[in-house]
């Protein structure tokens, strides 16, 4: 499986009618009105860490039992302090993006994502006309969406206002990391590359984890709009309680 995906960041950003109608200090940032969960808030540091080698590849020298996962995997530290300071669209929160894959939480919203008989909805960057170069050993590092979400990502999103592609998945699982890989110069493991590894590579040991990466096996390409048009008749169906 290859797992070293065009990794596209997604940025959220509203039409700024908020702020120009309460428009911040001179100085201030204006935030937008949305901001994804999985996005990195400039609050939210990468700490001071040492990376030494250990047995079986690299370790932190204070290392504390939640920095790796349960594969034994080790990740980079982050802070976590969402909604303070400004938003930074380019940077994924390592805990945040690591957890809606897990959970299969909307990357925009937080919530659960959408799913029917049909699949779980994702979107991908890529080209619809050109199916052949990218629906083999599919492999993303973004996590699904709601449908509302999915809407307001391909009118906000400058990448995906380019090209998208909506999915319905029926069968996939998660496959690998992406990171930086490390490798022993003398005694010392030196960073040399960021990757996608695969869990069952020897290199898992050699990585400092910063996303998870899903395997998309079975899916259904489908139109967005009619997708949205099927989720607000099922809204309007279940009623004011259950849509709530």
């Amino acid at each position: 499986m290859n797992v070293a995906e065009r990794v596209v960041r997604d940025g959220v950003v509203g039409d700024g009618a908020e702020e120009r109608r309460e428009r911040p200090p001179v100085g201030a940032f204006a935030r937008p009105d949305v901001v994804p969960y999985i996005a990195r808030w400039s609050s939210e540091r990468c700490p001071p860490s040492m990376v030494a080698a250990g047995d079986r590849g690299i370790r932190y020298t204070d290392e504390l039992p939640h920095d790796r996962d349960a594969r034994g995997i080790l990740w980079k530290r982050i802070g976590l302090s969402p909604g303070k300071g400004r938003p930074e669209f380019g940077n994924v929160h390592f805990f945040r993006q690591r957890r809606a894959m897990r959970k299969l939480l909307c990357q925009i919203c937080g919530g659960p994502a959408d799913r029917t008989a049909d699949g779980t909805l994702w979107l991908v960057g890529e080209d619809a006309d050109d199916r052949d170069a990218w629906a083999t050993d599919l492999v993303t590092g973004h996590p699904p969406l709601c449908v509302p979400c999915a809407v307001t990502s391909v009118r906000a999103c400058p990448h995906l206002r380019k090209q998208y592609v909506a999915l319905r998945v029926r069968t996939f699982e998660l496959g690998g990391v992406q990171g930086a890989l490390y490798r022993l110069y003398g005694r010392t493991p030196v960073a040399y590359s960021a990757d996608g590894v695969p869990f069952h590579s020897w290199r898992i040991h050699w990585v400092l984890a910063a996303q998870l990466l899903m395997s998309l096996a079975e899916f259904t390409m489908v139109d967005l709009a009619e997708e949205h048009a099927q989720y607000m008749r099922r809204k309007a169906t279940a009623g004011p309680e259950r849509a709530a």
